[in-house]
């Protein structure tokens, strides 16, 4: 209870100033340690295997939050089941100009226009060796240089780069932030980058000992045709699992009309229907065993059921954990408990897609 009001007093805080210096505030804290440990029990049969790693809960941390893996360790202890670092580009950059993040407190929502700001392949190598052997699930998310010449080559460097300390990889091709980036989406170019991914992901196997999984981020902005070829390029190439979705270019019902017309990528509570849609579309187009991880929207423990029975295995928090604070991590494990015994399901893995049509 202490804990929770000394949260909920440091979020109030934290919210006086502007949201990218609270951000580099929350992560100073968190990398220096100030940040408190998770106290709850996670009910074991929130547990997943996938893609050959053993998640001990369902509830992950989107890419964009630690970009440059500043804190994973810390992020893990206030009960994430895994995290996502990044996203992280071969050669550092600033990104574009500031102020580029923007609250919307009465939507809770952000629209962001970051540009995959951060300090590159070689930074983030020394601090995630830093951090070998102590464990937790840690994958990494990688992108192509705003000025790179072959984008392609960007994502092949990020997988060589990190094949030996990355849990999985993201590939992130759906940031509206990055002029051209999401043309990669196009099933012409998809194809290409997914394979020599995947190829660079299996030349790395002999080196590392594993083969990493690979996943691929989309944009829930892609129309039905364009989801189709995705997921059938998906299937065809044998990539791990979708993460379905990135912010979005939509405006549509904001309160806030004024920051509104800010550029960049949306997120937060508006986004929730328009991504858990692309979600349940995306388990009918894929069929029920490739993974899925569902992103959007999630600010209360109801969201995150609903995004597990549209067809989630896993779900990621960003914007709602901002808004909620770490406690809901908890709250959320804990409905979800309540929901298995609610609905008779034996794990949460029976729970995959039970909302949608038979």
């Amino acid at each position: 209870m202490i804990g929770d009001l000394i949260n909920r007093m440091g979020r109030k805080a934290m919210f006086l100033f502007d949201p990218e210096i609270s951000h580099h505030l929350a992560i100073s804290a968190l990398s220096w340690g100030l940040a408190p440990g998770s106290s709850f029990k996670v009910d074991p049969r929130l547990k997943r295997s996938l893609f050959g790693l053993d998640f001990p809960n369902p509830v992950g941390l989107a890419a964009g939050f630690d970009k440059n893996a500043q804190a994973p360790d810390a992020l893990l202890r206030l009960g994430f089941g895994y995290i996502e670092v990044g996203t992280v580009t071969p050669l550092a950059q600033p990104g574009n100009p500031s102020p580029r993040m923007f609250r919307l407190a009465e939507d809770r929502a952000i629209i962001n226009r970051m540009g995959f700001n951060n300090d590159g392949h070689e930074a983030m190598r020394a601090r995630l060796e830093r951090r070998k052997g102590r464990g937790g699930l840690v994958g990494v998310n990688v992108g192509a240089n705003k000025e790179a010449t072959d984008r392609i080559a960007d994502y092949v460097a990020g997988i060589e780069a990190f094949a030996d300390l990355a849990s999985f990889f993201t590939i992130n091709i759906s940031s509206p932030n990055t002029p051209g980036l999401r043309d990669l989406q196009a099933r012409d170019s998809l194809r290409p980058l997914l394979q020599q991914s995947l190829a660079a992901r299996d030349d790395a196997v002999t080196r590392v000992g594993r083969s990493v999984p690979v996943l691929l981020k989309i944009a829930p902005d892609v129309d039905e045709a364009g989801l189709e070829d995705i997921c059938a390029e998906v299937l065809e190439c044998g990539i791990d699992g979708l993460i379905i979705s990135n912010t979005t270019l939509s405006r549509e019902g904001l309160h806030d009309q004024e920051k509104a017309k800010e550029a960049g990528g949306l997120s937060g509570r508006p986004l929730f229907d328009m991504s858990t849609r692309m979600l349940a579309r995306a388990r009918g187009l894929v069929g029920p065993d490739l993974p899925l991880i569902g992103v959007g929207g999630i600010d209360t423990p109801e969201t995150a059921w609903a995004k597990i029975a549209a067809g989630a295995d896993l779900i990621q928090l960003y914007t709602g954990f901002i808004y909620e604070g770490p406690e809901l991590i908890g709250r959320i494990l804990e409905y979800l408990a309540e929901k298995l015994d609610e609905r008779g399901f034996e794990t949460l893995a029976d729970a995959v897609g039970c909302d949608l049509p038979a």
